[in-house]
């Protein structure tokens, strides 16, 4: 049987998101834009692999199960007229009038309350024709008004309706020398507050890291959102192409939380993708598994800006995807086990968690990647991550000190007082990341919780 996935979309960079993300996945399944797919071997079953993010209706058509919001409606109105218009079923497509103006307490508290209700009836609407729900996984950015403050009202009313099914959140954290707001340290250190127990795992991404890769690797001078979002999109393709495509080795949902959560609170692991080139470098790279592998290593394939080699990791996922042989992962293992730079820490002694899905990664036409054999997307627990709430930390304290732009929060009836709350629970999640690494401390996992 297969177990279904929504997918939730909030505010512009969940929604972008969305767009690329969906691209991507018609594209590997062979699904075109009005949701035909001529290369359906059994329509009107719903057995098939890909039925995990797609529906069958009986005329043929495959419909996403997704959902888009946003509090204003200029980037859902690009949907509405866009190549994939038919792609979605428009009752999925919600939109209001007024913006959550990068304020995390409006998509929170007033112009967000005022949505909810109707988000969690559609919602309810997409579960209902689930045979066995997985889970969801939720889109957004911790900097904007919607995607820190209606996105983290949602991950509480999803905990309240599906308590036992898995949430996974993919989220665009703000970058450290790149920025869209001023508010953006208030936004995310409020949403990741609020959501911090309501997630099972938060896959980050930050814009700058992005940037350079594509800079660097892609040797793209000016990246767009577009460029950025199809990067993003291989990455989110490659954590759910085992749940979309049969495989010798492949992970589901609950696998991921269960190898990558030592502790509750320790759920916002480190994504790395392999190999990031353009067409031009791809004829002359072997691109080997060892080759591949090894890269995920190293910091410029991040997508978070930190320094791995600063910390030590707690668990490593390694999802392959093409020509890959168990013989050659298990090699490569073994090399990195070997590696003084690579350190785990003292209490896990495996460490490594493979996947494997023969399906070969698509791009899309005309884009920056090249189509290759074989790819990995490594998401690894490290404390190295717990560099980028320090930076956050940070900018969020010399604002506060002053309490500028406190006020826009308190008009929407905010408490202040959650400002405090917030900026506590994240110095607790450093300090848990910081035991979490401390070797022979019986108590770590005592105070973890």
């Amino acid at each position: 049987m297969v177990r279904e996935v929504i997918n939730i979309h909030v505010g512009q960079a969940g929604v972008q998101m969305g767009n690329a993300v969906w691209e991507l996945y018609c594209l590997e399944h062979g699904i075109q834009p009005d949701g035909q797919m001529p290369s359906d071997a059994t329509p009107n079953s719903e057995d098939d692999s890909f039925n995990t993010h797609f529906s069958e209706t009986g005329n043929g058509r495959h419909v996403p199960r997704v959902l888009f919001v946003d509090l204003e409606p200029g980037v859902i109105g690009e949907i509405k007229t866009g190549p994939y218009k038919k792609l979605y079923n428009p009752d999925c497509l919600i939109d209001s009038k007024e913006d959550a103006a990068n304020n995390y307490a409006r998509g929170h508290y007033t112009i967000g309350r005022e949505k909810i209700e109707e988000v969690i009836e559609r919602m309810g609407r997409l579960a209902e024709e689930c045979n066995g729900l997985q889970g969801f996984t939720v889109f957004h950015s911790f900097g904007g008004g919607t995607g820190s403050g209606f996105a983290a009202l949602l991950m509480e009313r999803l905990s309240m309706e599906y308590q036992k099914k898995c949430k996974l959140d993919f989220c665009v954290y703000p970058a450290p020398n790149l920025s869209t707001s001023v508010v953006e340290p208030y936004n995310a250190i409020l949403s990741t507050h609020t959501t911090m127990e309501h997630s099972d795992l938060t896959f980050m991404v930050d814009n700058e890291a992005i940037f350079d890769i594509c800079k660097q690797h892609l040797k793209i001078n000016n990246p767009t959102y577009t460029n950025l979002n199809r990067l993003i999109s291989q990455v989110v393709s490659s954590i759910t192409a085992s749940l979309r495509f049969p495989g010798s080795l492949n992970v589901d949902l609950n696998e991921f939380q269960t190898n990558l959560v030592p502790f509750p609170r320790i759920h916002y692991p480190l994504v790395t993708y392999s190999p990031i080139i353009s067409a031009e470098k791809a004829q002359m790279t072997a691109l080997s598994v060892n080759e591949i592998t090894l890269n995920c290593f190293e910091p410029q394939s991040q997508m978070v800006k930190c320094n791995p080699r600063n910390g030590k990791y707690m668990a490593v996922c390694l999802l392959y995807r093409g020509d890959v042989s168990s013989n050659d992962v298990n090699k490569v293992i073994g090399i990195l086990q070997k590696r003084k730079n690579i350190q785990f820490v003292d209490y896990i002694t495996t460490g490594f968690k493979v996947g494997i899905n023969g399906t070969v990664a698509k791009t899309v036409p005309g884009g920056d990647l090249a189509e290759v054999p074989r790819s990995v997307c490594m998401i690894s627990n490290t404390s190295a991550i717990a560099e980028a709430w320090h930076k956050l930390s940070e900018k969020f304290d010399l604002m506060y000190q002053k309490r500028a732009f406190v006020h826009w929060y308190v008009g929407e009836g905010m408490e202040e007082a959650e400002f405090n709350d917030a900026r506590e629970d994240l110095a607790m999640l450093e300090q848990d990341y910081e035991e979490v690494v401390a070797s022979g401390d019986g108590n770590a996992e005592e105070d973890v919780y």
